[in-house]
């Protein structure tokens, strides 16, 4: 058996072995110096000799073979040993070769060996930050083959890192969802990006999670789930980034923290969102009977992006001068960090910024640690200290450019995370003042005004892009949602339409399809058909017809509902048994003619005049409006399915003759909406849901998924008034209604 050769030395172990095993053979008394002799009398010694029980004396060729085989096991399982029980750490002996860091990369590398053996010039500058494209494994392999078993080593070190770098993948999606503790409004029915509303910030104590219903002009960032978002963000920086020329960051200005900035986020805060697998009663055949025009739509297919040979990621420079002296220490820090060992990561950072106060990179990777620890005990406070200590890292001086880079965006995502977004956009507008030329902090900047609601600001930034990098994908959407929140319908639709054609990071969303398809809708392009079922073939819609974005998957999926269905039986009778009563009470209150009905105002209507009066919103009783309906409210206080219902509402609606209301959907399929008719012309009123249209009846209600597209038309000579009633999907759970996030 041949000894293994092991890069961390075991090959050369068992080699030792088999050596030792040979001399002690030759050196035996049954043998001794004629075991090689060629005389008769030993040759005679040798034949005639031996033991009692008949065996030859000596040792024979099979016996040598065998003592030989023994011994070289013996080495090879040492070898294993030394392995599997850690008894050598290697990372301490490729830190000490940092000192031989030829190339300015902060560690020593096949690179640094050519360098050293005369095989490559020197680099001209060791502190140039765009970092060294790593080198794929096979092509490191290759090279190694030159320099012997040391650089061997190092080269699989290498190796595993480069590994560990493709493995990664960059997130830059934040779920910033909002909690709404606001009065009771009337809210529209289009899901949309959302407002930022004021509250305090907790992950400790669970409370609903609010997202406004459909606010056409703001932003709302979406997210996975927390654990998605990598802290080693070292490890995931494109080689698009541009590092700024010089070596050190002195200003220490902190962002101050408004009072008034908001929660965003739960660390216990389920994330739901819809399947592609998810069941609906439509088929998508019949998209093909809405006359649909056949253009292809050019956005690369998933297949298509799977085989595009990744990106090569940069090794961005995280060491100084002096940090390169302690690499040994960061490298064991940092490598109880890897392996989840957070606790123990945590003191051998602070032990290291105790010792040497004036490393970046101890105080980066405490920052790391706190994060990681936030994560894991789902706290705000241990949280709050990571970006404080970010910060920190940024500020000291002779900090490496690319740290300082990558303690400020983490900082300003995690600000956003707790929804500290006036904080997160000053750290924006510090990164854009210190690399004023990479465009992706620029747009990353353009997002955080839109979360602050300033779109004229965030459209200053996205031109500013467009001119320097006019293909930026990412920028386009962004322009797009904007002119279209000003309601430029055409004007929108060329950027949103490239800037997800472009395949851009960020720009594969549900919402630009959403917006896209939208517009098209608008000005009378039915491609937007083509662009929903592509959204709904990425797994961004559940059907062409059903694209809400705020899902529970599983859930029964159809347009239309019967009251056996639903199960709320109950509250269908009831409704229909009071009908007469509920429309007079909605009658007094237009009649009283104080602005209680107040106008939809966010862009649904093409036309017309279409008001609502609401008593319900997201599960809280508005109870001033129930006093100009109290028996309403009073019948339907006891049907919690309804009246606790936080993602719906209840309300009046009026729609006044010359009406049409644009395609929509509703922002989630966890409810239900019932409509009651009041007071019904006999002529003119009908709404379309998915590909089936019905009117209303006096006394009667329809029940209806609004997550499905709808459409109403009210081409009648008098007003039409019915009662909304929305409830919850009634195949979720009672767990799931009470902790889904309010809408």
């Amino acid at each position: 058996m041949a000894p293994r050769k092991n890069a961390k030395g075991g090959g050369g172990h068992s080699s030792s072995s088999s050596s030792s095993g040979s001399g002690s053979g030759s050196g035996s008394p049954s043998t001794g110096s004629s075991g090689s002799s060629s005389s008769p009398g030993a040759r005679r010694e040798g034949k005639h000799g031996g033991h009692k029980n008949g065996r030859r004396g000596g040792i024979s060729g099979g016996s040598f073979f065998t003592w030989f085989m023994v011994i070289a096991l013996l080495g090879v399982w040492t070898s294993v040993a030394v392995v599997w029980f850690d008894l050598v750490d290697y990372e301490e002996v490729l830190g000490k070769l940092g000192v031989y860091d030829a190339d300015g990369d902060g560690d020593f590398d096949v690179d640094d060996a050519k360098v050293l053996l005369g095989l490559k010039e020197r680099s001209t500058s060791e502190r140039s930050f765009p970092a060294e494209e790593a080198k794929p494994p096979a092509e490191l392999e290759e090279q190694a083959s030159d320099f012997g078993t040391e650089v061997q080593n190092v080269e699989d070190e290498v190796k595993e890192q480069i590994q560990s770098l493709h493995q990664e993948s960059a997130h830059t999606e934040y779920d910033l969802k909002l909690e709404a503790d606001g009065p009771a409004e009337p809210q529209p029915e289009m899901e949309d990006f959302l407002t930022v509303t004021a509250g305090d910030d907790r992950f400790e104590v669970l409370e609903p999670e609010a997202v406004h219903e459909e606010i056409e002009d703001n932003y709302h960032m979406e997210e996975t789930a927390s654990q998605d978002h990598p802290n080693d963000m070292e490890e995931m920086m494109s080689e698009q980034e541009s590092s700024d020329p010089s070596e050190a960051v002195t200003d220490a200005d902190e962002p101050q923290q408004d009072a008034e900035e908001v929660t965003h986020k739960d660390y216990d805060e389920p994330v739901h969102e819809h399947s592609e697998k998810e069941g609906t009663a439509i088929s998508d055949n019949a998209v093909e009977d809405s006359s649909i025009i056949s253009e292809e739509v050019n956005v690369p297919s998933v297949e298509e992006q799977q085989d595009t040979p990744p990106v090569k990621k940069k090794k961005p420079k995280l060491l100084n001068k002096f940090d390169k002296t302690i690499k040994a220490e960061l490298d064991a820090a940092e490598k109880l960090r890897k392996r989840g060992k957070i606790e123990e990561a945590m003191n051998a950072f602070e032990e290291l910024v105790r010792k040497y106060p004036q490393s970046p990179r101890a105080r980066y990777g405490k920052a790391q640690c706190e994060d990681d620890l936030a994560e894991k005990r789902r706290s705000n406070e241990v949280l709050r200290r990571a970006i404080e200590t970010y910060q920190e890292a940024a500020s000291l001086p002779d900090a490496p450019t690319e740290l300082v880079k990558l303690s400020l965006k983490r900082r300003s995502e995690r600000q956003q995370f707790l929804g500290h977004m006036r904080g997160s956009l000053l750290t924006l507008q510090r990164l854009v003042q210190l690399f004023p030329s990479d465009t992706t902090l620029k747009n990353d900047l353009g997002v955080g005004y839109l979360l602050m609601g300033d779109n004229d600001s965030a459209k200053k930034v996205y031109e500013e892009v467009l001119n320097v990098t006019p293909n930026d994908g990412f920028a386009k959407v962004h322009y797009g949602f904007i002119l279209k929140a000003q309601n430029k319908i055409a004007e929108s639709i060329p950027y949103l339409k490239e800037g997800i054609e472009s395949g851009d990071p960020g720009t594969d969303d549900g919402r630009f399809y959403f917006h896209l398809g939208d517009a098209m809708q608008r000005v009378g392009n039915k491609e937007a058909y083509k662009w929903y079922e592509l959204g709904h073939k990425r797994g961004h819609f559940a059907s062409v017809w059903q694209r809400s974005l705020y899902n529970v998957n599983g859930l029964k999926a159809q347009p239309w509902w019967t009251p056996r269905e639903t199960g709320y039986t109950e509250l269908v009778k009831s409704l229909e048994r009071n009908w007469k009563l509920i429309r007079d009470e909605g009658l007094m209150v237009m009649d009283k003619a104080k602005g209680l009905f107040l106008p939809e105002d966010e862009n649904l209507r093409e036309k017309g005049d279409w008001s609502q009066f609401t008593l319900w919103q997201q599960g809280r009783k508005n109870e001033n409006a129930c006093k100009g309906a109290p028996k309403t409210c009073t019948l339907l206080e006891k049907f919690s399915e309804t009246t606790g219902c936080r993602r719906g509402q209840i309300k009046y609606s009026i729609m006044h003759p010359g009406t049409h209301v644009w395609p929509h959907t509703g922002p989630t399929n966890c409810r239900l909406r019932m409509h009651l008719g009041l007071v019904i012309p006999k002529e003119g009123c009908k709404i379309r849901c998915a590909n089936e249209t019905r009117t209303w009846e006096e006394g009667k209600v329809l029940i209806f998924d609004d997550s499905f597209e709808h459409e109403v038309w009210q081409d009648a000579s008098s007003f039409r008034l019915i009662f909304i009633v929305d409830v919850w999907h009634p195949e979720l759970t009672p767990q799931q209604r009470r902790s889904l996030p309010a809408i």
